[in-house]
């Protein structure tokens, strides 16, 4: 975790938020070991950088908080500027109260589903494309999908965490996550900050495919329901 000075501590974080996100991505990192055992694969979870403004982001270049919560494939290791959770709460009105703690474990879910992603060969695979792509549009419809999968996974995290321990969902907890979803989709950001929506720009996917990816992982809770790669998936 950075320090303002710039000094980065390692290890385990001792105060309340980076607790308790060390704690969601032990979770994360239990579930998806056990998926991927399952299927005769081994898992490595990612590594985490927590920072306040700006951090050096590695082989991925400079972390910043207005770049919000990113993974970094080479380095297999998520970014996040701990202030981005407040920021979901007061700019975009993503949660409120309690059910925030369960809408951070959506957003680091999210960052690990890139992780999987990058386990998988996704990751690799889609940036080729993008490089071959013949139009800035045509490489965004590809990062879209990307996204799109990556919060379809966070969705099948939440399944199978929820039947490992009953009752790690609360009343709202879902609404928390949904409504978060909708706040960031790229047209609620596009429409606050133009009040014009541009698809091809879109780089995330709408506030009603996030939200329909999210809850397809959660509801099928396997990563075979996570195909946006398919014919008419989008």
């Amino acid at each position: 975790q950075d320090r303002p000075s710039g000094q980065r501590k390692t290890g385990a974080p001792t105060d309340e938020m980076g607790s308790m996100i060390a704690g969601v991505l032990g979770e994360i990192d239990d579930r998806w070991s056990e998926i991927f055992k399952a299927s005769g694969q081994n898992y490595t979870g990612p590594k985490i950088v927590l920072f306040r403004n700006a951090t050096n982001g590695g082989r991925c270049g400079m972390a910043q908080s207005a770049m919000g919560p990113f993974y970094c494939p080479p380095d297999r290791t998520i970014y996040l500027d701990t202030a981005f959770f407040r920021e979901v709460e007061t700019r975009f009105r993503g949660c409120s109260g309690s059910a925030c703690k369960f809408t951070a474990a959506y957003i680091i879910a999210h960052e690990a589903g890139h992780h999987i992603q990058n386990l998988l060969g996704i990751l690799p695979r889609v940036n080729r494309l993008q490089q071959q792509a013949g139009s800035k549009a045509e490489a965004n419809a590809l990062q879209v999908k990307v996204e799109l999968q990556a919060d379809c996974l966070s969705g099948v995290w939440v399944n199978r965490e929820e039947k490992k321990r009953p009752g790690f969902l609360e009343a709202g907890d879902m609404d928390a996550a949904l409504r978060t979803a909708t706040a960031i989709g790229d047209d609620t950001l596009q429409r606050q900050a133009t009040g014009r929506v541009v698809p091809d720009s879109f780089t995330h996917g709408s506030a009603a495919q996030r939200k329909q990816w999210f809850m397809t992982g959660y509801q099928q809770g396997t990563v075979q329901a996570c195909n946006t790669f398919g014919a008419g998936a989008l």
